[in-house]
């Protein structure tokens, strides 16, 4: 039972950076002086980095939140998350009891984001999407109904693209599989890079289509921006994400396109009890350059926030690391992959790694993600500090 004293942090969403951050906030502070929620929509974790594994009929380990966060005095809450009142410093939650209200002292928002249609048309009517579970498992009920000889088409020449094309090619190579990218094939990678990635495309037999955007999604085809009508029986819309509208809808400071405003500690702009951590921050990296949705963003992120909130809470000093990449993890099928060395703020550099290592070395680094999120109170040294008591006080009006 929550003592009317203890600080109130609620965490909204326990994908990568949710999770971590909540398992970290355990790490650092007492549980007698802060009471830590976790609220998700889905009962497990899922290893979004994985989706184009599950969707070409790979089974993915099971990760109950429940079991993870046991006896590190997170509550786990299963509900979806309706709205967030930044005023009152509460947040709308419906489960299958009905609809609820959880107050906050401190929020960490991290409702990460879904796939992007980006308003062409038929892309949202007939395209698939694998950008979470449901999506990947609808799209592998399809998949496992397409006779040989059949096409696929995967919409986006980005890091998700590259991995859904590659395993559903080396999973089926009796389906005809192609990829449209609006620029070149790999064109951020080194030359390196870019001339394993056409090998790999060869040896699958995958057709590249480049500076083809695609215009338009029919039930059966694509059309590209030059017109070409290309034939889809399934169609991958792998573009891009959009993060979720809740935050548009409140009084914090966001961008057009909806992610929220943060400093460098992953704090809200605009409101300092609320941070921002994954794909829903506005974050800037090295130089300023803000950081990319990714998996590879959102850990650091969550940590920061966390740190920062232990350290505001108790005391401690601010932490002063600035989120940075190290390379770009690409997995193309369960027997290639390609590792592109980049620079702190994602830049290719020429060192790449490529072939069966690359492929091994994805793996563990998938592996160690889905470990840190599944343990989430070990591997962070204990640092925690007493908190001073909260005075209860009345909730904001606007």
């Amino acid at each position: 039972m929550q003592h009317p004293t203890q600080h109130r942090i609620v965490v909204l969403g326990a994908g990568y950076a949710g999770a971590v951050a909540a398992g970290r906030l355990a790490r650092r502070l007492r549980p007698q002086d802060a009471a830590i929620t976790l609220v998700n929509a889905e009962p497990h974790f899922v290893e979004r980095v994985r989706m184009h594994q599950l969707a070409t009929g790979q089974e993915l380990r099971a990760r109950p939140l429940d079991e993870m966060f046991a006896k590190t005095g997170v509550e786990v809450r299963i509900a979806q998350v309706t709205g967030v009142d930044t005023d009152r410093r509460t947040v709308s939650v419906t489960d299958p009891d009905g609809t609820g209200e959880l107050a906050y002292d401190t929020l960490v928002y991290a409702l990460g984001s879904a796939w992007d249609p980006q308003d062409v048309p038929g892309a949202a009517e007939h395209a698939h999407e694998i950008a979470g579970r449901t999506g990947a498992l609808r799209l592998r009920e399809r998949l496992a109904g397409l006779a040989a000889g059949r096409t696929v088409v995967v919409v986006g020449g980005g890091l998700t693209g590259l991995e859904a094309a590659t395993e559903i090619a080396e999973a089926r190579p009796d389906l005809d599989v192609t990829l449209t990218a609006r620029g070149e094939l790999g064109d951020w990678l080194s030359p390196k890079g870019r001339r394993h990635l056409r090998k790999v495309f060869h040896t699958l037999g995958i057709t590249a289509r480049e500076n083809a955007a695609v215009t338009a999604v029919a039930a059966d085809h694509v059309v590209t921006a030059d017109g070409t009508s290309v034939p889809a029986d399934v169609t991958v819309w792998t573009t891009g994400f959009a993060v979720q509208p809740l935050a548009r809808a409140t009084t914090l400071d966001v961008t057009d396109t909806g992610r929220i405003v943060v400093d460098a500690t992953m704090r809200s702009v605009s409101h300092p009890d609320v941070y921002a951590v994954g794909d829903a921050a506005l974050a800037a990296g090295p130089g300023g350059k803000p950081l990319r949705m990714s998996c590879a963003s959102g850990v650091p992120t969550a940590w920061q926030a966390a740190d920062a909130v232990a350290a505001r809470l108790t005391g401690a000093k601010l932490p002063k690391v600035t989120p940075r990449y190290f390379n770009q993890c690409i997995s193309l099928g369960r027997s290639q992959g390609l590792i592109q060395y980049v620079t702190a703020d994602d830049r290719a550099v020429g060192a790449a790694l490529t072939g069966r290592f690359a492929a091994l070395y994805k793996e563990l680094v998938c592996k160690s993600a889905a470990w840190g999120v599944a343990n989430p109170t070990l591997g962070v040294p204990t640092r925690r500090r007493p908190v001073a008591p909260r005075t209860p006080e009345p909730a904001r009006t606007v």
